[in-house]
């Protein structure tokens, strides 16, 4: 993947009301070793970047002084009724120390299991902890789906194959993706109502006439 680049600016919104009127996302910007601030980022501008690289991808931002450093997008704030992002909390990285971050898992093939016993695939989980060198970070991963071949097959966080660089922290015993057996419908029958014939006496009037 291309490396992400943001402009950023610290500093000129008085409120993030105001940042917001003008456009702009208002993010604070923390971490260990590294003093905190607030920035501005153009909504559109990121709002692609996350499309592209989500949380498991190294953004660089660059402020006004053309000074480059690189972040994790830790946290997003949304509007309850718009749906729009009011707020990013990003973390500093140091490039040469390890960071813990999430990983979306991707699967990918056809399972024997629904191709030819009409399973339905379920997935319980879609993304793992992972820690690693900054540099050696993955966008996703991929996850073969092609080992669920019956209802008994289970594909575990120990199945996942990642490079070597990277350390998965989940336990390895998760179910990451199963084979569920098809529920059998059964077909509604008619239900027979019996009628039972009932016998209606003559009335003494109709006794008579006979």
């Amino acid at each position: 993947m291309d490396k992400i680049i943001l402009e950023v600016t610290e500093g000129v919104y008085d409120t993030a009301k105001a940042a917001r009127t003008a456009g702009r996302i208002p993010m604070a910007y923390y971490g260990k070793g590294s003093e905190n601030h607030g920035f501005s980022v153009n909504y559109q501008d990121f709002r692609r970047a996350y499309e592209k690289g989500g949380r498991s991808t190294i953004m660089y931002f660059v402020n006004e002084k053309k000074k480059e450093f690189p972040v994790l997008v830790q946290d997003i704030q949304y509007d309850p009724v718009s749906d729009h992002i009011i707020h990013v909390d990003v973390m500093a990285v140091d490039m040469k120390k390890p960071i813990t971050t999430t990983v979306p898992l991707v699967l990918t093939g056809e399972a024997p299991a629904v191709r030819e016993l009409g399973g339905v695939l379920v997935q319980n989980k879609n993304k793992v902890q992972v820690e690693c060198l900054p540099n050696d970070l993955i966008h996703k991963i991929e996850v073969d789906i092609t080992l669920l071949v019956d209802f008994h097959s289970s594909i575990t966080v120990g199945n996942i194959q990642v490079p070597d660089t990277i350390k998965i922290l989940d336990a390895p015993d998760i179910n990451v993706a199963i084979i569920s057996a098809p529920r059998a419908v059964e077909e509604e029958k008619p239900v027979e109502v019996e009628v039972e014939e009932t016998e209606v006496e003559e009335s003494d009037e109709e006794k008579k006439e006979e």
